[in-house]
């Protein structure tokens, strides 16, 4: 590991990825890579997770190729120097802000959405500038396994490389110096790695979890709000992280939403065979969610298919904040229907935990809209939609306290790898005695009457 990191820095420091053109070469090199071997990462993809084509492109990427086109045709504009005013006070000169890579980074993966969610930080460092090791998750083996032989084949390990294994070599690579660390991953294990990097003072972005919910107001869309909510909990079988883990519904809606949840999710015929649907990860994570469901609480579905790992679309209710499925993030097709008797009981309830990933407002009400958007803290969301927020790259993409920190997607991407460098520029045909020795009355005078203190 020390060796690979220390070609990498030997490469940074040869200045070539400071080359924008550079910059753009490599990442039109990762967009023909991706396309010439679709049909492998579809086929390794399926074998992990059975998951379709068509969300294969949708939702891995689809959005990947997206981020590399903006970065190629904005990158050199991200990376132009800035012109700031300046102050009275270094008259004469000029000011301005230069964006530079960090160095050597570190991007570590999540399993849920194994090719988005590796290559995506990893573009965004390469069009920083920087050199790139990859650690993708090892659970979806698969995945793993045919990008570290694409990437590895194609580009110089002292540029961009990916490295596999678990905990122990993840161990490894955490131990050494880097110029900066972007993990996606769980609450648990980001505080590990940010562990590790205070121990270098790397600058880390994690991006994390939590249990974001989902509110409909008394006046919100029914029909509309829950087609899209279904949709955004049920996709990649509820394993996605800006999932809505839970609903808080008025009182006097609840047997109505419950009666409409259930006919969308039967309209949607989720299943694998019609390519909306994939497994749990692995079996231990449908052993956990076994656990999460209580029979006496299923509204609709809960049945398991554990030798498939399959659990079906399940819709609980008279679910309450202190039911087990409510102590952690479900990470699941497993939907908790809470009630509410006023607005502020629910803001009260969700403003009581950690901040969310995510959030999402279902109503008409602009001034409820405005309350809550206004009272409630998280990462990013959405209203009247839900999860879709992550395809607009104009939108920073994080979270905040236990869901993360730092943002990334688009030019915040770019931002999250960089350094702004700050320069002062001065002339030298000109140069005020105030500043220097010896100080006397007059001068504090004429300091503080320039500064506008009397």
């Amino acid at each position: 590991m020390k060796e690979l990191i220390d070609q990498q820095r030997t490469f940074f420091n040869s200045n070539r990825t400071k080359n924008t053109d550079f910059r753009i070469e490599q990442l039109q090199r990762l967009k023909k890579l991706l396309l010439d071997n679709q049909n492998r990462l579809n086929e390794a993809i399926y074998a992990d997770f059975k998951k379709s084509p068509f969300e294969t492109f949708t939702n891995e990427f689809g959005l990947v190729f997206l981020d590399i086109d903006e970065a190629c045709k904005k990158l050199k504009r991200w990376s132009k120097r800035k012109r700031v005013r300046t102050n009275w006070v270094n008259f004469p000169a000029k000011s301005y802000i230069i964006p530079e890579p960090l160095g050597v980074s570190l991007v570590i993966g999540a399993w849920n959405y194994p090719y988005q969610l590796s290559f995506a930080p990893a573009i965004a460092a390469i069009a920083a500038g920087n050199t790139v090791i990859l650690k993708p998750s090892e659970l979806p083996s698969h995945t793993s396994r045919i990008m570290a032989e694409l990437i590895n084949q194609q580009f110089d390990a002292s540029f961009f490389h990916v490295v596999e294994g678990g905990i122990s070599e993840t161990t490894e690579l955490l131990e050494q110096r880097f110029d900066k660390i972007f993990f996606t991953g769980s609450p648990n294990v980001g505080r590990i790695v940010y562990q590790a990097a205070a121990k270098h003072l790397t600058p880390v972005t994690l991006e994390l979890g939590g249990k974001s919910p989902a509110i409909f107001t008394e006046d919100a869309d029914l029909k509309m709000g829950i087609k899209r909510l279904i949709w955004a909990k049920f996709l990649n079988s509820g394993q996605t992280c800006i999932a809505p883990d839970y609903i808080l519904v008025p009182k006097s809606l609840k047997e109505q939403f419950l009666a409409q949840a259930k006919e969308e999710i039967i309209q949607a015929k989720y299943a694998v065979e019609n390519g909306n649907y994939i497994q749990i990860i692995n079996d231990r994570n449908v052993q956990r969610l076994k656990k999460l469901i209580d029979p006496g609480k299923v509204y609709f579905g809960g049945q398991i298919n554990e030798a498939e790992r399959i659990i079906e679309p399940t819709v609980l209710h008279n679910v309450t904040f202190d039911d087990p499925v409510m102590q952690e993030e479900i990470f699941g097709p497993l939907l908790p229907v809470l009630v509410y008797n006023s607005l502020d009981e629910a803001v009260t309830a969700i403003k009581n935990r950690e901040k969310p990933l995510s959030c999402y407002i279902f109503t008409k009400d602009s001034g409820l809209k405005s309350k809550l958007l206004n009272e409630l803290s998280f990462g990013g969301g959405a209203v009247n939609e839900a999860v879709m927020h992550i395809s607009n790259s104009r939108l920073p993409f994080g979270g905040v306290g236990e869901s993360g920190t730092g943002s990334y997607h688009g030019e915040a991407g770019f931002r999250a790898f960089s350094h702004y460098k700050s320069v002062l520029e001065k002339a030298n045909w000109l140069e005020t005695k105030l500043k220097y020795s010896p100080y006397s009355e007059g001068k504090l005078k004429w300091i503080k009457r320039l500064m506008g203190i009397k």
